[in-house]
């Protein structure tokens, strides 16, 4: 009884998502033992010129905070000498898409300060920049705020503290792996954790200022650590931090 209860709290809160029928187009299974920089690149360094990454992080990301274990990616964020260092990956200019399932099984780095995120940014940000090139936030989490999950979109209409967010809460999220991912039509995104439905995305004008949602969009996977949404208050004691990725799929 009580199980059956809770099925059908998730189904009034949330409603499963309706899939349609995709075929896998592309798969990262982090096998082997390092990283396939054929399909992925390494953002390293502070991010200056805009230091901080556009969000005053501290971290430095580094090709050395992250190893191939088990059939999965694990990036540590860690403190030395009183600097952060961490990894952030990309898949520009080797793996872009439009339209499709795009989604990351993953466990979470947790405690405040930290941030884990798993996006996308718009493969033409290096002509007309951010964030006009637009931004999807398939998961981010912040230490600070447990049991939540955001997901967010960022546009030239609605950028920085965008109003196109939804904070789920899930308690135990920070337990085990969960499924990520959205569902991005040429009409709506829709964002699902475990394959229920968060929250969806469907603007009734599209147009280039809140709609760049129509051409291809490439991956990203890092751990930040504070900045302004991680959250300045960083607790040291609790890295070594591991976020850690099963896989990354790509359904069409």
């Amino acid at each position: 009884m009580k199980k059956t209860l809770v099925v059908l709290l998730l189904i009034v809160n949330f409603g499963f998502a309706q899939q349609p029928k995709r075929k896998l187009v592309w798969e990262e299974n982090f096998n082997g033992t390092k990283l396939n920089e054929s399909v992925w690149n390494f953002e390293l360094g502070n991010g200056c010129p805009n230091c901080g990454w556009g969000n005053n992080e501290r971290q430095i990301y580094t090709k050395t905070n992250h190893q191939i274990k088990n059939g999965n990616l694990i990036i540590t964020a860690q403190k030395k000498d009183s600097i952060y260092t961490s990894t952030r990956i990309t898949t520009a200019g080797k793996k872009e898409f439009l339209y499709g399932r795009i989604e990351a099984r993953a466990k979470l780095a947790v405690g405040q300060g930290i941030w884990p995120a798993f996006w996308m940014l718009g493969s033409n940000i290096k002509t007309v920049g951010w964030p006009k090139c637009g931004e999807i936030d398939i998961m981010e989490y912040v230490g600070r705020n447990p049991s939540s999950i955001y997901t967010t979109l960022h546009t030239e209409a609605s950028h920085g503290n965008s109003v196109n967010t939804k904070i789920t809460n899930i308690p135990e999220i920070e337990k085990g792996y969960h499924v990520y991912a959205i569902d991005w039509s040429k009409d709506k995104i829709e964002f699902l954790v475990d394959n229920i439905l968060v929250y969806t995305f469907q603007p009734e004008v599209k147009d280039e200022n809140t709609w760049p949602f129509n051409q291809p969009f490439y991956i990203l996977i890092n751990l930040a650590v504070g900045g302004n949404f991680g959250g300045h208050e960083v607790n040291d004691s609790i890295f070594p931090q591991e976020y850690s990725i099963d896989y990354v799929k790509v359904y069409q």
